[in-house]
């Protein structure tokens, strides 16, 4: 605050002399260049973000060993603390090697992870996936009732019921 030369601050308070600084409310925001193109402007901008994307946690199956051969749920993993969350889906990777029989639910398998799994006398049940019960399948499969079905006319049809309308 200016309280004059004798407050230890000098005449202008620390402020200096003129300029937005000295000025009552004259701060700036710690990004602002003083009109030079800011970085967020200058740097290109690439691709985009797909809003549908699914974020698996990767599990490899050499990871598997520190679990007693049995059933592995996310839930087992997130216990042994493979995983991070139970939010997230699961995917089972194949680095490394399998050393006892896993009956391992989870949200997605690759296909050498697959492998190894069912070579060691293990299964590998996917989770969480779309069944025949979902609402896309059931529109698919709705059917019409004879005689409720409402055609628009065709050919010379068309022309007929316009003239009629008129």
């Amino acid at each position: 605050m200016g309280r004059g030369p004798g407050s230890g601050k000098g005449k202008r308070a620390g402020r200096g002399q003129d300029g937005q600084g000295s000025r009552s409310g004259g701060k700036v925001p710690a990004w602002f260049e003083g009109g030079q193109m800011p970085l967020q402007r200058r740097i290109p901008k690439r691709g985009f973000t797909n809003i549908n994307r699914v974020e698996y946690q990767g599990v490899n199956v050499r990871d598997l060993s520190r679990i007693d051969a049995g059933e592995v749920t996310p839930e087992t993993l997130w216990v042994y603390g493979l995983i991070g969350t139970l939010r997230k889906p699961v995917k089972i990777l194949g680095t490394g090697e399998i050393d006892g029989a896993y009956q391992i639910l989870a949200h997605g398998f690759s296909k050498t992870a697959r492998a190894k799994i069912e070579a060691a006398g293990g299964t590998a049940t996917v989770i969480g996936a779309a069944t025949d019960d979902s609402p896309a399948a059931a529109a698919e499969e709705v059917e019409v009732p004879e005689g409720e079905e409402a055609s628009a006319p065709e050919g010379d049809e068309a022309s007929e019921t316009e003239d009629e309308k008129a």
